[in-house]
């Protein structure tokens, strides 16, 4: 029998992102690549202007980045990009050591051939980037092997929490990503967590990338002990 118009018809499922959704990517954006730098006010007139959106789905991605933890929301004071303290930086990259240890492990046993070749690649583009002292294409390659492992870990937990985590503390990893000679010591590193994934050792993986990123909380106790050194060398001597 033949559909008539009286038949119920099903709707065909739509997916679609809130409106909004552009504009928090392109904040989230300027914010992690440091073009609206820590303490920086977020005046809405400036956004609307800056993203063509309406002061609606300004307020929309202003209030999902707070959530995400990269702005902060006062009363009577408006959004600024949040500051993150070094000593906040350690715990995120310490915590961050437990669940990339993770990834890293399950990436190992779950790669296909694929996904290998794709973190070879990345690898080559990494030492290309250090040869070349290119430290911004370098951070940029960085951020894409760590979501490649995300990715290839089916971990979406783990994944999302550590997409999280990194976010918070970006201003940190372009500033150390920016020492000269760090890149050096950070590609041994990466190629060490690349090895292991594409050899299938979920063991030395896990290793690899806490080894790495214990490097990292290493250097952001450093600067903390530097600056809190340099506080009190400026500090006025009571008589």
């Amino acid at each position: 029998m033949s559909r008539t118009d009286s038949q119920p018809v099903e709707p065909k499922a739509i997916q679609t992102k809130p409106v909004h959704a552009g504009v928090t990517d392109a904040l989230r954006s300027d914010i992690l690549h440091g073009v609206v730098g820590p303490g920086e006010r977020l005046i809405e007139l400036q956004l609307v202007a800056r993203y063509g959106a309406s002061r609606a789905a300004i307020r929309a991605a202003i209030a999902e980045l707070v959530n995400e933890g990269l702005v902060d929301h006062e009363a009577n004071r408006g959004a600024t990009v949040r500051r993150v303290a070094i000593d906040e930086a350690v715990q995120i990259t310490e915590v961050r050591g437990l669940l990339e240890g993770l990834i890293a492990a399950r990436a190992a046993t779950m790669a296909t051939a694929e996904d290998r070749a794709d973190l070879a690649s990345i690898g080559q583009l990494m030492r290309s980037a250090v040869a070349a002292d290119r430290s911004v294409e370098y951070s940029d390659l960085n951020n894409r092997l760590h979501r490649r492992l995300r990715e290839i870990s089916g971990h979406h937990v783990a994944a999302e929490l550590v997409g999280e985590l990194r976010n918070r503390a970006a201003h940190h990893a372009v500033r150390l990503a920016s020492i000269p000679g760090r890149p050096d010591v950070s590609l041994g590193q990466h190629a060490a967590i690349i090895n292991a994934v594409i050899a299938g050792d979920s063991e030395a993986a896990q290793e690899a990338m806490r080894t790495h990123l214990e490097s990292v909380a290493s250097m952001l106790r450093h600067w903390a002990r530097t600056e809190q050194a340099r506080t009190e060398q400026a500090r006025p001597i009571a008589r």
